[in-house]
């Protein structure tokens, strides 16, 4: 018996990275294909073996997108073991027709969003501002991830307190929102975080950091001397991570076991 990983599934380990890279990009993939008029198809995928990775190794997969031509994009991928490079890997997209399977030229917005993001440049934008600013793109990712995912009856989710809320929304590159939340004022030097969303298949992307650090900056900025959340039970080491520590016991709220958390602020 060998006792190493069998070669085939090494393109199982690359394909789940792009999945991963798609989400670094912020683009929730089918929703992001629909938009651009296309989908990828696998073209060309070929490995190279310089090493053999055992059961139970611990494994580091890398890809870097190294050409996007007319209407292919090449992916160049590598698989580590404690830095000892085991595979490498390319990988050859063509965009295409969904229904005909035809190629067609890759759309410059993703053209860019490549390039961009190869160059560690930013591949999404927040904005703050009010509910009649913001309310449109919020209410959406909020009915899709409340409403439809969590099965939040619809009548808990709306109050008026979104009219004097500070809201806040990731763009990604197509200008899709991708994650929102809001900041109350609770009473004079205390404020509250809520509502905090982002859509599935882009969760683990840190765009729940994003939107979290951007209102705390508000918060701070304008004064308030304590922050306090109601965090879902299965978030609560994200908001730990954050400064955030746990008062009380856990309660239900909608259905869902939460817990109160606060941080207050340095000088407070």
């Amino acid at each position: 018996m060998q006792k190493i990983v069998f070669n085939a599934h090494y393109l199982m380990y690359f394909d789940t990275a792009i999945s991963d890279y798609w989400r670094a990009l912020a683009l929730p993939y089918e929703a992001a294909m629909h938009q651009l008029g296309g989908d990828l198809y696998v073209k060309k995928a070929s490995i190279e073996y310089h090493g053999s990775a055992r059961f139970d190794d611990r494994l580091d997969v890398a890809l870097k997108c190294v050409r996007v031509g007319n209407s292919s994009i090449v992916f160049s991928g590598a698989i580590f073991r404690a830095g000892e490079l085991l595979i490498t890997c390319e990988l050859v997209y063509v965009f295409a027709d969904p229904t005909s399977q035809t190629s067609k030229p890759v759309p410059d917005q993703l053209r860019h969003l490549l390039v961009r993001f190869e160059e560690r440049q930013p591949v999404t934008r927040l904005e703050t501002g009010t509910w009649a600013q913001l309310g449109t793109d919020a209410a959406k990712l909020r009915t899709e991830i409340f409403v439809q995912e969590q099965r939040i009856p619809v009548e808990l989710e709306w109050d008026e307190a979104d009219q004097t809320a500070v809201h806040a929304v990731v763009y990604n590159a197509l200008g899709q929102p991708v994650a929102t939340g809001r900041l109350l004022r609770d009473s004079a030097g205390n404020s509250r975080i809520g509502r905090m969303a982002v859509k599935r298949v882009l969760r683990g992307a840190r765009l729940g950091r994003d939107i979290l650090h951007a209102l705390m900056d508000v918060s701070r900025e304008r004064g308030d001397l304590d922050l306090m959340l109601h965090a879902q039970l299965s978030a609560q080491g994200f908001y730990q991570r954050a400064g955030f520590s746990s008062r009380g016991e856990p309660f239900d709220e909608a259905g869902i076991p939460h817990i109160e958390m606060s941080r207050p602020f340095a000088g407070a």
